[in-house]
């Protein structure tokens, strides 16, 4: 969870946005935006950024393989061991 410390409000952004970049490379959490007094964006770093997309694909494409399992699709683990094995096999 985002701490208050890292909640700045509407007009801190429009006034120190080249700061905020900084903190963000320096800190690397997210920094809450508050309009009005009730948080309206979250903003984060790039790298930040692209290590939550690589998460999300990665548990989409878990649940995709579960949702195949599920549905009978795919193969077995020592189906899937037996053709890694082959594959070397014909790498040699």
């Amino acid at each position: 969870m985002t701490s208050i410390a890292n909640t700045k409000p509407i007009s801190y952004l429009e006034s120190h946005a080249a700061l905020l970049s900084e903190e963000l490379a320096h800190n690397g959490g997210p920094v809450v935006i508050t309009q009005n007094g009730v948080a309206s964006m979250v903003i984060e770093g790039f790298q930040q950024f692209q290590a939550k997309e690589s998460l999300i694909a990665a548990l989409k494409i878990i649940a995709q393989g579960e949702q195949h399992r599920l549905q009978g699709q795919g193969i077995s683990a020592q189906e899937s061991r037996r053709q890694l094995k082959v594959a070397r096999q014909s790498l040699v």
